[in-house]
């Protein structure tokens, strides 16, 4: 697969917020702050390419050779839940502010399924190394660029009048799911 369709399909095409519903948690808590959103996205993009880097090499460097690629699920979960807690010390040791808006999300990387899913599809899908890597920074690009556009609205939403039973999280799915719509155009293509 060419390098540059698989990046595009995993960051616009395959979008795994607006495709497969993952990463819904960070979503709607962290997509009310353009900062937040752009500190959240950059964190995630740092864990899942680690991540899946290292997982494939385990799988393949490790589980493989040695027989015991079903215990690939722990050894994931126990590598991003390691990767987690390193950018969560990283994150309120250089960046307090960011550590703060961030909130209880920053640890919720450790459960956030996009993370999970993004090591276990590389491996699934038999991706080479270097397709492990585009795809690994694609997707949370992808994600990244999502809470960007949807913090963006949800800042202009809280300025507009709108009935009281649509204010909040009403809208906020609401107009999640026209992008979800908006983005499904573009099904397809790849």
């Amino acid at each position: 697969m060419n390098l540059f369709t698989l990046f595009i399909s995993g960051m616009l095409i395959n979008n795994i917020i607006l495709t497969k519903f993952l990463g819904m948690c960070p979503f709607m808590g962290v997509s009310t702050k353009l900062d937040s959103a752009i500190g959240m996205g950059a964190a995630v993009i740092f864990v899942i390419f680690c991540a899946s880097v290292l997982s494939w090499a385990l799988y393949y460097g490790v589980l493989v050779p040695l027989g015991l690629e079903y215990m690939e699920l722990i050894c994931f979960i126990l590598l991003i839940a390691a990767f987690v807690q390193l950018v969560e010390m990283f994150i309120k040791k250089k960046a307090p502010a960011l550590y703060k808006s961030l909130g209880i999300y920053l640890p919720l990387i450790t459960t956030n399924c996009t993370v999970l899913y993004v090591a276990m599809d590389n491996i699934t899908q038999k991706y080479t190394l270097a397709e492990t890597m585009v795809n690994s920074i694609a997707v949370p690009a992808g994600f990244m660029l999502m809470l960007v556009i949807f913090a963006t609205i949800r800042t202009r939403l809280a300025t507009n009048d709108l009935p009281k039973a649509f204010r909040g999280n009403p809208i906020a799915f609401v107009c999640a799911g026209i992008m979800a719509l908006a983005f499904s155009a573009l099904a397809g293509l790849v």
